[in-house]
């Protein structure tokens, strides 16, 4: 697979508004996607938010796999990060939020106590593309006011929600992705979460990645999905062929419809129909 580059001009100009609302910013929310916690974190915020305290979402954690999210709860916690793995749609772990908060920002709330001030804690959103930051804001407020699809780069630019009654102001910002992946493989794996747009990749050979990636993780997964049989001679595209046929996905002559099965295995992983699946091992 050629390499993934997906960085459109507008990330650019969006890391810039980033860099320059955070002076007015008690705290940053970093969301990871609990299928791949590691390959989805922005090596540019590392040194974008300086000393700003982070709370660490692992979003989407029911299409995870949960040994797998636990083991990497651990590890984000051991690095000194505070970490909570959410999922919106079921609404785990969306209570322990504002405790997140409320201990990362322990001495300032103690701080404007003292002196009588009563203001709310102004908290930075951020993540990749199509991570859940716009979900997840929807979910904390009560309301949709921030624009949540299904689908990368659809947040174009910051946003303020207020919160009142969690003494909350929540700013929504665009995904931004950093300008070149120097791991091939991460490329590949947001490319299979759907942070980066299907209109740009190969989806046949991106099809076939995905399972070379999982298989030799989740083999029972492919078989029980699928219906097929994997042997250790059998290449990712001999795969690739065994679940488009027996899926019936074939043109006249007994073709296979390479576009429609790989368009079926991505949808498949993203939506778990697959299994319970994480990415990222270590």
């Amino acid at each position: 697979m050629a390499d993934i580059v997906w960085y459109p001009g507008h990330m650019a100009r969006e890391k810039r508004l980033i860099k320059e609302a955070l002076p007015n910013i008690d705290m940053v929310i970093e969301l990871l996607d609990a299928r791949a916690p590691i390959s989805s974190q922005n090596p540019d915020f590392q040194s974008l938010f300086g000393n700003k305290p982070i709370l660490t979402l692992l979003t989407k954690s029911s299409l995870a796999d949960p040994v797998a999210t636990k083991y990497f709860e651990n590890k984000l916690r051991r690095d000194g990060r505070e970490v909570i793995a959410i999922d919106c749609k079921e609404g785990k772990g969306i209570k322990n939020i504002q405790n997140g908060i409320k201990t990362l920002m322990k001495e300032k709330l103690e701080r404007d106590a003292a002196r009588g001030i009563k203001r709310p804690i102004r908290a930075m959103v951020v993540g990749i593309t199509n991570v859940g930051k716009s979900t997840l804001i929807n979910t904390i407020s009560g309301t949709k006011k921030a624009i949540a699809q299904d689908r990368p780069g659809v947040t174009r630019q910051n946003s303020r929600i207020s919160i009142p009654s969690l003494g909350l102001e929540l700013t929504d910002t665009p995904g931004i992705l950093w300008h070149k992946f120097e791991d091939q493989t991460v490329g590949v794996k947001l490319a299979c979460l759907g942070s980066i747009k299907d209109d740009i990749l190969d989806t046949l050979e991106l099809a076939c990645r995905l399972i070379g990636i999982i298989r030799p993780y989740y083999s029972n997964c492919l078989c029980e999905r699928f219906k097929i049989e994997i042997n250790d001679s059998d290449s990712d595209f001999d795969l690739f062929e065994k679940i488009a046929r027996k899926r019936g996905f074939l043109r006249s002559g007994g073709v296979i419809d390479e576009d429609r099965a790989a368009g079926v295995i991505l949808d498949e992983f993203r939506a778990a129909k697959i299994g319970r699946i994480t990415l990222d091992r270590e």
